[in-house]
């Protein structure tokens, strides 16, 4: 299912910038009627694709209580998330990791960072940015909305044990549409 909000586009034959993708995100968060549209599953996460600003990639999903999506990037696309409805807690790496060739680092004291998102909250964030969002709550659905540009060409998962991250996974489009 394709969903689209009122189009508000970057200037013809220009790419999306990080502002305008949390511009869109806050604009689609907005519209009560499409975030209560999406149907929302107990167990898992569930989404629906949305046509995002200039070419980019965008989703609406809901969050379980107790859910998130482990550690990840989008490679080399930029974007931004906006919480629609309950909170989301973003944690993530302020520092710059090697984009390939490594399968294991040892992260340095003082990197970490952790965002509260309340429904109304969000962010832009840069190519390579390494994170996790996960909804705390032990009873409350969250809802948000997402946009990247260029799409995903991939995704790297990790896995974290104290300050050791390493990646485990490269997927492709192919593997979540």
């Amino acid at each position: 299912m394709s969903v689209s909000p009122a189009p508000v586009s970057p200037a013809v034959g220009s790419a999306p910038a990080q502002a305008d993708l949390l511009d869109f995100v806050r604009r689609t968060a907005a519209d009560t009627e499409l975030i209560a549209s999406l149907p929302l599953d107990p167990e898992g996460r569930t989404w629906v694709r949305l046509e995002g600003p200039g070419g980019s990639e965008a989703w609406l999903i809901g969050w379980p209580p107790g859910t998130g999506t482990g550690w990840h990037d989008h490679a080399d696309s930029v974007g931004a998330f906006l919480t629609a409805s309950g909170v989301l807690t973003e944690n993530s790496l302020a520092a710059r990791l090697p984009t390939d060739g490594w399968k294991t680092l040892e992260l340095t004291d003082g990197v970490d960072r952790e965002r509260r998102l309340p429904a109304g909250k969000g962010r832009a964030f840069g190519r390579h940015h390494v994170h996790e969002v996960l909804n705390t709550s032990r009873d409350e659905h969250a809802v948000s909305v997402h946009a990247y540009y260029p799409p995903l060409p991939r995704i790297r998962r990790y896995s974290r044990t104290g300050h050791v991250l390493r990646l485990d996974q490269v997927e492709r489009p192919e593997d979540w549409q």
